[in-house]
């Protein structure tokens, strides 16, 4: 049962939490338990049983495991259903505490890797962006792709090599999900190894940067993150508020997109207090209608190469379509090779042998409307599109501890370089790989 969406029951523990931060009372995860619930294959009878509890979901595709969070009182129902499950975090609370934001640690220069040993605040954020600029001064500017809803800028950096700007596009989007801090840390990390490198004079990185612009922007959705970081840290959404009254805010940046928004009803919801909340129209949002203008400046310019949304957790290499599990694309063919070359450079260059399953959204993990990887590619017409979901499978899910940062952003590095050497069609002809999609621009 791939795609499952979740009912109003599962998110009750999220909605109720929405509603009482409304008043901006801090959220405690003290007591809070998360549980891997086993499903064997028949997640039906699982999902029959959890009915009777109230519960968050962390996971959507639920074919063999059911990711949960359980508050305190609801521990003693879900012990009488003898489930069979492993402890990812005995108390929440906890390891949130563990995780806290250390911005004393860092001693405000980008030239070295402390940055990456903790996790910072929205501000420490962007002064490190101003930092890596400052260390490339020539090849790079600060730049916005607009503001959030609550008027905080989408700041990122573009960098480009010799012979200045104006070549084919490299676009990472990271943050989308508040919750999700690894993904801001990936990115700042292939933002410093690009200028480090590049002026170190490494062959690839120089080769990769004089070819292509890169276009990084860590945290596409500041409100949610800042969110996070005072009040709510499993929040998802951004913090739009509801409509019609709603008491619930925030909408799915990544269910909002303007291709594929309504395709399918098991992509998103239409309900204000899901984590996966879609909106009342197709790009509703302030931060998704900058991010859009900037992709399609891009299609417009030179075109978009690559583009690369980050998240967390599951260990995935994603490539369109998600909105149905069906419809292949016709350059599946090349991004799946691409995706397999560039697990298994992380598998090699990872202590931890870090394993990444890759395939069509949809078919491989969930089906999802509105979601940015799809219209890119389609809108955006860029040559690959992918999502990736980082490190990990399930031992901390999105309470990534501090210690695991820097292996989980250093083992992406090759996987990039290795993908960048691979955007030239020339590497899939004569292989029977390369196909053009025609009409790929046509209402879904």
């Amino acid at each position: 049962m791939r795609g499952f969406r979740l009912s109003s029951i599962l998110t009750t523990v999220a909605v109720g939490a929405s509603a009482a931060l409304t008043n901006g009372r801090s959220f405690s995860y003290d007591g809070y338990k998360v549980f891997r619930v086993k499903t064997h294959a028949q997640p039906s009878v699982v999902q029959e049983k959890l009915s009777n509890i109230t519960f968050e979901q962390w996971n959507h595709d639920v074919h063999s495991h059911i990711d949960i969070v359980l508050a305190p009182d609801q521990l003693p129902g879900f012990a009488e259903l003898d489930l069979e499950y492993d402890i990812m975090h005995d108390d929440l609370g906890g390891s949130i505490a563990a995780e806290s934001v250390h911005s004393s640690l860092w001693k405000r220069q980008a030239g070295g890797l402390s940055w990456f040993d903790s996790y910072h605040d929205y501000q420490d954020h962007i002064q490190y962006l101003q930092s890596l600029h400052d260390l490339f001064p020539d090849n790079s500017e600060i730049i916005s792709s607009g503001s959030s809803y609550e008027n905080r800028s989408l700041n990122g950096i573009h960098l480009w090599g010799a012979g200045g700007p104006g070549k084919p596009a490299v676009l990472y989007h990271g943050t989308v999900h508040a919750r999700e801090w690894i993904s801001a840390a990936t990115t700042e990390y292939l933002t410093y190894k690009l200028v480090t490198e590049y002026k170190a004079g490494d062959r690839a990185t120089r080769a990769a940067l004089d070819k292509y612009d890169f276009y990084i922007i860590p945290i596409v959705n500041p409100d949610g993150f800042v969110y996070t970081q005072t009040t709510q840290r499993l929040w998802r959404k951004n913090r739009q508020p509801g409509p019609n009254g709603s008491t619930c805010y925030g909408r799915d940046i990544n269910r909002n997109w303007e291709f594929a928004w309504d395709a399918n009803p098991l992509g998103a919801s239409t309900n204000p207090c899901s984590q996966t909340y879609k909106g009342e129209r197709p790009s509703d949002t302030p931060e998704n209608q900058g991010l859009d203008r900037l992709v399609r400046r891009l299609r417009d310019g030179a075109g978009i190469k690559l583009y690369i949304d980050w998240h967390s957790y599951g260990q995935y290499i994603l490539s369109p379509f998600g909105y149905k599990e069906t419809l292949y694309a016709p350059e599946l063919g090349k991004w799946t090779k691409a995706a397999q070359y560039v697990s298994d450079a992380i598998r090699d260059s990872s202590a931890a042998l870090t394993t990444f399953t890759f395939g069509p959204s949809g078919a491989t993990l969930y089906t999802t409307t509105g979601a940015a990887p799809d219209h890119v590619y389609s809108i955006g017409r860029a040559d690959f599109s992918y999502t990736i979901e980082l490190r990990d499978i399930g031992k901390h899910g999105f309470v990534l501890p501090p210690e695991l940062i820097r292996p989980t952003v250093e083992e992406q590095w090759p996987g990039q370089k290795v993908l960048w050497t691979l955007l030239d069609e020339e590497f899939f002809d004569g292989v029977g790989l390369l196909r053009r999609l025609d009409g790929r621009q046509s209402t879904p």
